[in-house]
């Protein structure tokens, strides 16, 4: 059976929502599924310093054009939030809570978050915001409050921030195929190649 791709993002990186628009298609095309993984690249989870999306970048007019420019290129619907970096804390231990019950459910809800925040300019920190979006795939309230309450859902997060760093992946969207890393939507030719090939 061949390799999933870990697929690696931040809900609050627009190169994590374009990627999350990519990645699918591209894992089916070469028969391969995809495995989502949401990790958090703030302060409260960083161990070490590699681990960092700086707030003051991607606050930078460049960033802002250069994701525009890029969802243009993909044909991809975007829109610049007016808050940018939240903290996406509650809705990386949501998506983990749910994805590690059911794997299609966890990325169903991820979509719906990244489309809120990336296109319809939602503030996803907001808990009204993401328990609306929850219910969306058939999350209860006292599911989705049980998840967002429970120490252990924040452990969850934790252990997946941790295990990424071990496996050196340093931002968001990171692609793994095996032990073999792809950093950024600038990558993803090289990763179809890698897919339809093999390694080179």
């Amino acid at each position: 059976m061949s390799l999933a791709i870990d697929f690696y993002f931040d809900f609050s990186s627009p190169y994590g929502y374009i990627a999350s628009q990519l990645i699918d298609p591209l894992a089916e095309k070469y028969g391969r599924s995809s495995h989502w993984h949401a990790i958090v690249l703030n302060d409260n989870f960083q161990s070490l310093e590699r681990m960092k999306m700086a707030g003051n970048m991607m606050r930078t007019d460049y960033i802002k054009r250069d994701a525009q420019r890029l969802a243009a290129y993909y044909g991809i619907a975007y829109h610049t939030p007016s808050l940018v970096g939240v903290n996406t804390e509650q809705a990386a231990r949501l998506f983990h809570t749910i994805h590690d019950r059911d794997p299609q459910q966890g990325t169903a809800f991820a979509s719906l978050v990244l489309k809120a925040y990336f296109v319809e300019n939602k503030n996803i920190a907001i808990l009204e915001e993401l328990q609306a979006l929850a219910s969306q795939v058939d999350i209860s309230a006292e599911e989705f409050h049980e998840a967002c309450s429970n120490p252990s859902s924040r452990a969850r997060v934790k252990a997946e921030v941790d295990m990424a760093e071990a496996r050196g992946v340093f931002g968001s969207p990171f692609f793994m195929v095996g032990g073999e890393r792809f950093w950024g939507n600038d990558r993803l030719p090289q990763l179809e190649r890698w897919l339809a090939t093999g390694p080179y």
